[in-house]
């Protein structure tokens, strides 16, 4: 996974901050050209950062992962680790049935007995 700093991190702040967007909106919000966006947005999808959502197959419109929630909470270790997927995925990323267990801390799940 090779992501272009600080534009991929930003974008998925964007996403992260201001809910699901297109690459007009994410370009506003981050400073950086659409262009620059429109190339970055495909790269991070492939990566499974952020996923392209309807409701046309055109639409433009992204949302960032877990995964990608995951990559901004341990943004400050990128350029250190020598697999940033893999920190990412986390070391149960097959074994946990909800995903994995650092995509599940990064999106704010707990395991609180509060709601019932």
């Amino acid at each position: 996974m090779k992501l272009r700093q600080p534009t991929d991190f930003l974008i998925l702040e964007a996403l992260e901050d201001k809910g699901r967007n297109v690459a007009t909106n994410l370009a506003s919000h981050t400073g950086k050209s659409r262009k620059n966006i429109n190339t970055r947005l495909p790269v991070l999808e492939d990566y499974g950062l952020v996923r392209k959502i309807g409701p046309a197959e055109r639409s433009g419109l992204y949302e960032i992962t877990s995964m990608g929630k995951a990559a901004l909470v341990y943004q400050d270790q990128y350029d250190e680790a020598d697999d940033f997927e893999a920190l990412i995925e986390g070391p149960n990323a097959s074994a946990d049935a909800d995903g994995d267990a650092q995509a599940s801390f990064a999106r704010g799940d707990t395991d609180s007995d509060d709601d019932e």
